[in-house]
Order: C-alpha cells, then sequence, then structure tokens
C-alpha cells in the first residue's frame, strides 16, 4: 500500500540539459556518439529507450557517466521500501540491493560467502555491518575480525577484502555512491 512502485528511469531530459548546458547540437552528439541525430532526439523527448550501450555512448558524447545521466533522471521518490525476501535461506551467496534506483547512497545485503580473494576499492567511504554470523576483512594490511552487530568504517580509497568465517552470514554494505564524489570540508 505504501510501497513505492518501481517507475521507468526517463532520460530524455537529463540527456537534454547536459547537452545544452554544454552548448551542443544534437549533430555534434549524434557525431561523437556514433548514433543518429533522430534516435538522439527521439531518446531526448522520452519516445525511445537507449540500450546501456547507446546509453554508454552519449555518456561519453556528453563528457559524463551513464550512471550520471540515469542518476539525474530518478523519479523523484521521497519514501521507498524494500520488503525482505519471503524464501527460505540460500543455499548458494547472494547480494540484494537495499536501496532501489539511483542514489546518492548505495546499500547492499550480502548472505553466505564470496570470493574472498575479490579486493575491492572504492572512490568514496564505505560502512560495513554484520547483521548476522562473522566475517574477516583485511584492510591496509591488518586484520579485522567482526561478529554479529559489529561494523568498520572504510574511508575512500582503501583497499580491502572480506571474507565469510561462519555459515549463513549476512553482512550490509552501504556507500556513498560511485557518482558522488566525497570532498573535505574547505575552510572558508
Amino acid at each position: 500500500m505504501g510501497d513505492h512502485k518501481e517507475q521507468p528511469l526517463r532520460v530524455g531530459a537529463a540527456v537534454r540539459r547536459r547537452r545544452r548546458a554544454l552548448q551542443l547540437t544534437l549533430a555534434v552528439v549524434a557525431e561523437r556518439s556514433g548514433l543518429s541525430v533522430p534516435f538522439l532526439s527521439q531518446v531526448e523527448n522520452d519516445r525511445a529507450r537507449p540500450s546501456r550501450a547507446s546509453l554508454e555512448k552519449v555518456a561519453d558524447a556528453l563528457r559524463t557517466t551513464a550512471v550520471e545521466l540515469l542518476a539525474a533522471a530518478d523519479p523523484a521518490c521521497s519514501v521507498d521500501v524494500v520488503r525482505a525476501e519471503t524464501c527460505e535461506p540460500p543455499d548458494r551467496p547472494r547480494v540484494r540491493s537495499l536501496v532501489r534506483g539511483h542514489h546518492q547512497m548505495h546499500a547492499s545485503e550480502f548472505t553466505g560467502d564470496h570470493d574472498a580473494g575479490r579486493e575491492f576499492q572504492y572512490r568514496n567511504d564505505q560502512l560495513m555491518y554484520v547483521a548476522d554470523g562473522a566475517v574477516e576483512i583485511e584492510a591496509e594490511g591488518r586484520a579485522y575480525r567482526l561478529g554479529r552487530g559489529d561494523t568498520l568504517y572504510l574511508t575512500g580509497g582503501v583497499r580491502h577484502r572480506w571474507r565469510a568465517t561462519v555459515s549463513d552470514t549476512r553482512v550490509v554494505v552501504v556507500a556513498v555512491a560511485e557518482h558522488v564524489e566525497a570532498v573535505q570540508n574547505r575552510s572558508r
């Protein structure tokens, strides 16, 4: 009843705003992207939906990223409920997004183990919260053991890897979105 229904993203206005801010014509964007003027016009007027590959070409032509265009196109929504899945415990590792759409925050829930050899490094800050089970996190040359209810905060740029040390571990990872640059406060 109060749940936000997923709305299709309409990137046309975001593409048009970016193109006009750069004072570019559709012809210039078409030449830079390799896409046709009529197709770009249809995209800007939300009469055509670009594929991921086409959106990336348009973004490159506009000196931005597809993520930034999608973020600018995301419908405004102040409240969104993501319901817990009501299935049996997974028999294999999985990742579930806790925030829908393209916002200034990403949040994911990891259940079970994953590729412990995979190293992560995010441009912006991140918080890891152990909802159930236990993990071992290697960051900055040190190992940290976290149990249920523990958190670990990592500033942007810190290389790290982690692994579950107990079966059915659930870890919630919250991070500033990649398209938002984390900056320090500047003194006046």
